[in-house]
């Protein structure tokens, strides 16, 4: 069953041995995941099923790694922090025929495709507490939103099929380009983008988030936006309460935390 969903973002920098001298600018942040960690403990959480931006993104199918032991690193980033964790074969499975059933295509590939940061960072904080913990990772496509959206809900029914205590992650970054000298550069619409989708997200109006302007979405330079929509499509038949436990924007780029409460 689904019991908890989260928005997290992923910056490298909130892994000790990258962020270092920076980890101070990031500290909300890794506060409010810390919180959500402790959360995934007291819900006994037995899988987290993660959507990433950064996996194997494909044109016209969602994907869904099919390793039966997924792993990763931080050496790109030059961090020595590595991971490795057990898939739940049998959920990843379960979403693909639910998703292919609704017409949505997934394709679900292995072995050998390691971690992303977009999965790894926001489990280097939820499985803290739980090292045996599963999860299936799960990249977007370019699909158009409301496909995504379909898709969050077939990950709804495979989820509810089973007497597991799930969490769904959405990982994401909101935009990169809300300073000058942000990686993405600067635009005024980066702060337009990320304050409208944090207002639309306190007020549940999931038909806005998904029908949001295309040339502001293109301008923010965000990277969660579909992560997010695939999470209010598993949504879509439960009452919830959305709560922003942190947003900060240090380098540029919006970081979001914020669970759901489902009722």
């Amino acid at each position: 069953m689904l019991k908890s969903a989260y928005i997290c973002p992923h910056p490298p920098l909130l892994i000790p041995s990258i962020g270092k001298n920076y980890f101070s600018q990031v500290k909300s942040t890794a506060r409010a995941m810390n919180e959500l960690g402790n959360e995934i403990r007291e819900k006994e959480i037995s899988t987290i099923v993660i959507i990433s931006p950064h996996g194997p993104v494909q044109m016209d199918a969602m994907f869904i790694n099919g390793s039966e032991y997924m792993q990763g690193d931080f050496s790109e980033f030059g961090g020595d922090t590595s991971m490795k964790v057990e898939n739940n074969i049998d959920l990843a499975g379960n979403i693909k025929k639910t998703a292919e059933a609704k017409e949505i295509p997934t394709e679900i590939m292995g072995e050998n495709i390691p971690l992303d940061h977009g999965v790894m960072v926001p489990l280097f904080f939820l499985k803290k507490h739980n090292p045996k913990i599963k999860i299936v990772s799960i990249s977007f496509s370019y699909l158009d939103r409301e496909k995504h959206f379909e898709f969050g809900e077939a990950i709804y029914e495979a989820i509810q099929s089973t007497e597991e205590n799930i969490a769904l992650v959405a990982s994401g970054d909101l935009s990169h380009r809300l300073t000058i000298g942000a990686p993405s550069g600067y635009s005024p619409k980066g702060k337009e983008f990320d304050e409208l989708l944090m207002e639309l997200l306190e007020k549940n109006e999931v038909g806005e988030i998904i029908n949001l302007n295309s040339s502001l979405v293109e301008e923010a330079g965000e990277c969660g936006l579909r992560s997010i929509i695939i999470l209010l499509g598993a949504l879509s038949t439960s009452k919830y309460k959305f709560e922003k436990l942190s947003y900060e924007g240090p380098f540029g780029v919006g970081y979001l935390v914020g669970k759901f409460a489902i009722m």
